[in-house]
């Protein structure tokens, strides 16, 4: 036998998987059905999918680690849509000194901040009277998963 020949619940490839013990009914695929059978695929346009405001939608590639804990990793595709406005725990792209980072975007009471998740990083904390320049709200990561 070789490693792909059973799957991963212990059911060898080609026979039925078993029966549920409280229910006593066998698992329904959820996959994409026959590639033979197109009639019920339909194409997803990604722009419709992904994008509420086209007109204020920029793509982004995310640099560095600070916002890996929310799960944007170094290299990935951010969609950010700049007609939102950021809500307490939004994830944001923020202009601090010249420079856009990704963080996450705090308010507590009339203060409020930029947090990297799960970093080291210090909070970056909006000071008295200036206002935090807030670029737009991440809306969508997307990573490949090619090696």
């Amino acid at each position: 036998m070789h490693a792909f020949d059973s799957l991963p619940n212990g059911a060898a490839v080609g026979h039925s998987p078993p029966e549920d013990e409280t229910t006593g009914k066998r698992p329904v695929s959820a996959g994409f059905g026959s590639p033979g059978s197109d009639a019920t695929v339909k194409r997803i346009n990604l722009n419709d999918a992904l994008i509420t405001h086209p007109q204020a939608t920029y793509v982004m590639r995310a640099a560095g680690s600070a916002m890996q804990a929310a799960g944007i990793a170094d290299g990935d595709v951010l969609l950010v849509d700049r007609a939102l406005r950021p809500s307490h725990g939004s994830i944001v792209i923020a202009v601090v000194d010249g420079e856009l980072l990704c963080r996450r975007f705090w308010r507590q009471g009339t203060a409020s901040g930029l947090a990297a998740d799960g970093s080291a990083r210090d909070d970056v904390v909006a000071g008295d009277g200036d206002a935090l320049e807030i670029w737009g709200v991440v809306t969508t990561a997307i990573r490949s998963l090619l090696p």
